[in-house]
């Protein structure tokens, strides 16, 4: 069963949340998790794609956008619609409004929520769902 962590960011910025995803992509990546990406649409996997080139000087992620075919080397980041490829379920990072698919598959899955309005209901929703499913729940709340 895996274990779920949900992120309460203090902000409503959209592009906060997305760096902070950059920064939990870049922690799986050096822990050599597989990790997954679930957005909620092609252009946010797009915004996500160009950020992780760019949020931290000197830093390098390998990652690129799940297009059907995965990658030779395995320990990229995977950023895409649901569902995740077979064998990329041991870490998902979800930016999308429902569970991700096959949740239950995953070792862990990080939720990133702020306070805007409908990210937040979606996340209570998300919540509900994990602790009906009887899986254990972390919630951090970040400072800004």
């Amino acid at each position: 069963m895996p274990e779920v962590s949900f992120y309460v960011l203090g902000s409503h910025s959209a592009q906060e949340r997305l760096l902070f995803v950059c920064r939990l992509a870049e922690k799986a990546y050096r822990s050599e998790n597989y990790c997954y990406v679930v957005t909620e649409d092609e252009q946010q996997s797009r915004e996500l794609d160009d950020l992780l080139w760019t949020f931290r000087q000197g830093s390098f992620i390998p990652h690129q956008i799940h297009t059907g075919t995965l990658p030779e080397p395995t320990n990229v980041i995977l950023i895409g619609q649901p569902p995740a490829p077979p064998g990329w379920q041991h870490t998902l990072i979800n930016l999308a409004a429902p569970c991700p698919e096959s949740f239950a598959q995953a070792d862990r899955i990080l939720e990133v929520v702020d306070e805007n309005a409908t990210i937040k209901a979606a996340g209570r929703l998300r919540y509900r769902q994990y602790q009906q499913a009887g899986l254990a729940i972390s919630t951090h709340k970040m400072s800004e």
